[in-house]
């Protein structure tokens, strides 16, 4: 019997790796060698916003896809990052930077359990419903009491000297190297969490929260959990958005419009799925920059004046947003696996 074993063990051990790792390998080499090859505007106008704004969508979809809880407020816990991040870089300069970004995280989570609480009793649209106000609150906050933007009039937080050991990061390549780094880390982070036994009670709540507390899952412990964890990856890419990409920012940047913008991600993307964020986050943020270079080729800029080319580029946007939704409600994710499914072959798709 134990002869039997031995070969099954010794192929295991030859192959350490599989396709996956080797993926994410070459996936994170290509990344560090984007500055290579792209200029400052790619790095600063594209690149940076999708890859921030895709972490944005883990962020909701830890809470949305895999625990199945709504949340309308995510942007609110953005602004609670980037405002705790500008006044501990600002009023502890001692501290250094990748902790200032977990301390707003924590902060930024600490205020999610507390929005969080309404999800122990309702679900659904009206939990949905119920966390549009920690939307209107922390806006509220942000812009009523200059003392979170160090008593500035203007109510704004300019991005301080960003800076690692020392070395300077306020150069577009910097700031990109910033944001891939804390979106690997974070990425890592995620798929720990999903993988593990509170990632599968997630699901388990999700599919059936009765069923689950039947089976012995602390359900409010577990929801609770869910909002904090999602709470500090926003709050983290609030610091990113407002400081590596913005570069400024006041409360209005986190407004009702960008908490649709992260939902939007989560949809288009994918439900339940860490990589199809950035696939939604492209969608998002390449959409209006391809809609404005059709608008000069066809020369309709003579609209702009009464801002009628905004409100045509919204709705052809969102046209495009229903009809996605329409013929591929699972998101982009699913489009792509059946479609890497079909080259394989009959019988060889990815679930």
């Amino acid at each position: 019997m134990t002869t039997l074993q031995e070969p099954a063990i010794a192929t295991t051990a030859r192959q350490p790796f599989n396709a996956a790792t080797v993926a994410v390998i070459i996936g994170l080499v290509a990344a560090f060698a984007v500055p290579a090859i792209a200029d400052d505007y790619w790095l600063s106008s594209i690149i940076i916003p999708t890859v921030v704004m895709g972490l944005a969508g883990i962020g909701l979809n830890l809470l949305m896809g895999y625990a199945g809880l709504v949340s309308l407020g995510s942007a609110a816990f953005m602004s609670i990052g980037a405002f705790s991040a500008y006044n501990l870089l600002l009023r502890a300069p001692f501290l250094p930077l990748p902790l200032v970004l977990i301390l707003a995280g924590l902060l930024a989570a600490a205020a999610g359990l507390i929005f969080g609480l309404p999800s122990l009793r309702i679900k659904g649209f009206y939990l949905g419903a119920s966390t549009l106000g920690a939307q209107f609150f922390f806006e509220w906050l942000f812009t009523n009491f200059s003392w979170f933007s160090n008593e500035s009039q203007s109510l704004t937080i300019s991005a301080p000297r960003l800076q690692i050991l020392g070395y300077d990061l306020q150069s577009a390549t910097g700031r990109y190297y910033l944001v891939i780094a804390t979106t690997a880390l974070l990425i890592a982070l995620a798929f720990a969490i999903v993988k593990s036994r509170v990632g599968r009670e997630w699901m388990a709540i999700r599919d059936m929260d009765t069923a689950a507390s039947v089976i012995g899952i602390r359900v409010a412990r577990r929801k609770l959990l869910a909002f904090g964890i999602s709470s500090f990856f926003l709050g983290i890419t609030g610091a990113l958005w407002a400081f590596a990409y913005l570069g400024t920012s006041d409360a209005h940047t986190f407004n009702l419009d960008k908490s649709f913008q992260i939902l939007f991600i989560v949809i288009i993307g994918g439900v339940a799925t860490i990589y199809g964020n950035f696939l939604g986050a492209a969608f998002i943020v390449l959409t209006p920059i391809l809609l404005d270079r059709l608008s000069l080729v066809f020369d309709l800029s003579f609209l702009a004046d009464q801002g009628a080319l905004a409100n045509i580029q919204r709705i052809i946007f969102g046209t495009i947003i229903i009809v996605l939704l329409i013929k591929e409600p699972d998101g982009l994710t699913s489009l792509i696996r059946r479609g890497v499914g079909a080259l394989r072959g009959p019988g060889k798709a990815i679930g």
